[in-house]
């Protein structure tokens, strides 16, 4: 008697035909025979056929944007293009980063960067260095620092811009100038003593981009004005405007104080800065 082993064996090997006749004269129109072995063989052969087709119907056609959840044509642009966006928005934050931290370092009495320094080795959201700029070579870099540091202490020896040459301004508060412009020394501002709570004003037209407290200096107010020009007006005792607000050539602006951890005295801290570049305010305005 054959075991089951044999029989599932006897079976793979036996043979068997697949025909397709007439009903009415039972003409055969098209006739298979294969073993069992075949007809596994076949069935996995079309199975493999059938996938390879759909993966390549899916793969090369736009049948896939039929598929749940696989974005179409128009919503693939739209999110490249929010990419774009994206990286756009992100060189704006940049810059204004790089504003804000080079406004600290101004009211810290520290030289502001140089805004190419925002783009060393750049990246956007693609991951793609942005066309146009390069990473720059070491060679380059140390070209740069050599070159910053021969003009360190050449500040002073600039030529003054034609902008402010003419320029009327109206004097901060009246007192005796007691600590100079110093660009050696890195300080560049005049020190005014004068006595506490006299009234600071602005020297030109202007909008108050900061208005608060700093450690060091104590109670700032800052204003930009046209022809790229800011100054600075610190150690108060009191401000009286606030960020946002436009004032006026000698509008009253501050008090004066000996506020912050710095100061040597009662007097006014005064800075004025034209692109990006410390001025002597003596040259410019009678104290």
């Amino acid at each position: 008697m054959p075991t089951k082993y044999q029989e599932k064996k006897s079976g793979l090997r036996s043979k068997y035909r697949l025909s397709i006749c007439k009903d009415a004269s039972h003409y055969e129109l098209f006739v298979v025979r294969l073993s069992g072995l075949g007809m596994l063989i076949s069935s996995i052969l079309f199975i493999i056929i059938i996938m390879a087709s759909v993966t390549f119907l899916i793969a090369f056609t736009s049948l896939r944007e039929m598929i749940p959840g696989y974005p179409d044509t128009q919503t693939r642009r739209n999110i490249v293009s929010t990419a774009l966006k994206a990286d756009s928005l992100e060189r704006v934050i940049s810059r204004w980063d790089w504003y804000l931290s080079n406004v600290h370092r101004i009211l810290n009495q520290e030289m502001p960067t140089d805004l190419d320094a925002l783009f060393v080795a750049p990246t956007d959201s693609l991951g793609m260095i942005p066309s146009g700029r390069s990473v720059p070579s070491k060679e380059d870099s140390l070209l740069r620092v050599e070159v910053k540091e021969q003009e360190q202490f050449a500040i002073s020896e600039r030529t003054p811009s034609q902008h402010i040459d003419g320029t009327l301004f109206f004097s901060p508060v009246k007192g005796v100038v007691s600590d100079g412009f110093n660009v050696a020394k890195n300080h560049f501002a005049i020190d005014i003593a004068a006595p506490k709570n006299s009234v600071v004003n602005a020297v030109l037209d202007g909008t108050i981009i900061f208005s608060g407290w700093t450690d060091d200096t104590g109670f700032v107010i800052q204003v930009q004005h046209t022809n790229n020009l800011i100054s600075f007006y610190k150690h108060n005792e009191k401000l009286l405007k606030t960020t946002g607000e436009r004032v006026k050539a000698g509008d009253a602006i501050a008090l004066v104080g000996n506020t912050g951890s710095i100061t040597t005295g009662t007097h006014l801290h005064f800075e004025l800065w034209h692109n990006g570049s410390p001025v002597d305010p003596t040259k410019y305005i009678a104290f």
